[in-house]
């Protein structure tokens, strides 16, 4: 993420409060490292979000061609007292490995849940309401990268999956294959998953159905002393929300040309962790 957001005392008081303290961690897996293109096949839409400065990064996933999901938190700038960050400075790297990048696209509107207050301390009630969504400068095809849905966790369901680039892991997708969800209250979520910095807006999967879907994305990340706890949100409501919000915002008057963008080579540079005053998981 872009933060270590939460306390591991506000992340392990939602699991037990959600009755699940305890839960059963021994099936969590460690971290696989995507690094070859057909270790990618089907989590193409999962990309780094590059933030306009050195060192600032998130993890963001295309839910339509143009459309990508992400945490609030990652379009605020802390270094402008929490001021969005202007569009044409984000760039979404779908598939990034080592230097390249499926496809490459500049934002072009963002659009933070309006919930959301970049200027408060973090709390469990930021979290909940921790979601953006950034439009691009030119739909990704599906053929090249297919979105994913956003739904609701299966009933009962407790084994989740998240993908993620984080601190020490920047230059390749991570995936966890399995995490578990230690509990849920509010429209808030508890797991077990790993959630370094860089880690913010990392897409959260249900996998029980034909194809992997959106549950929620990582806004913080803490340790209850024994393991680590990442926070997230239900996100169906919230990205109706998002989705119009992000038709109220003005298009810019010229929109950036980019013919050479399709599928192009993304540049090489490192981004090893976020700025220390702005610590994200």
């Amino acid at each position: 993420m872009s933060r270590r957001r939460a306390s591991a005392a506000a992340a392990l008081a939602l699991a037990l409060a959600a009755g699940a303290a305890g839960a059963a961690g021994a099936q969590t897996t460690g971290l696989d490292r995507l690094t070859l293109r057909q270790d990618q096949l089907g989590w193409e839409a999962v990309g780094r979000l590059e933030l306009g400065a050195p060192l600032e990064y998130c993890t963001g996933t295309l839910i339509a061609p143009d459309l990508v999901l992400t945490a609030a938190h990652c379009v605020h700038d802390p270094r402008r007292g929490g001021a969005p960050r202007p569009p044409e400075s984000i760039t979404f790297r779908a598939g990034y490995a080592d230097g390249r990048a499926i496809a490459e696209r500049r934002a072009v509107r963002v659009a933070a849940h309006p919930g959301f207050d970049p200027a408060a301390a973090i709390a469990l009630g930021t979290v909940r309401h921790d979601v953006a969504l950034i439009e691009l400068e030119t739909p990704i095809p599906a053929a090249t990268a297919a979105p994913f849905a956003v739904g609701a966790l299966a009933h009962g369901r407790r084994e989740v999956s998240v993908l993620s680039y984080a601190e020490g892991r920047d230059e390749a997708l991570s995936w966890q294959r399995r995490c578990t969800v230690l509990g849920r209250q509010d429209g808030l979520m508890a797991f077990d998953c790993d959630a370094a910095p860089g880690a913010s807006g990392a897409p959260v999967f249900d996998r029980s159905g034909p194809r992997a879907r959106i549950v929620s994305i990582i806004s913080a990340g803490g340790s209850d002393g024994s393991r680590g706890v990442a926070l997230g949100m239900e996100l169906p409501g919230l990205v109706d929300d998002l989705r119009a919000a992000l038709r109220t915002r003005p298009l810019p008057q010229a929109r950036i040309a980019a013919p050479g963008l399709a599928e192009t080579r993304a540049g090489g540079a490192r981004f090893v962790r976020p700025r220390p005053s702005r610590p994200t998981p």
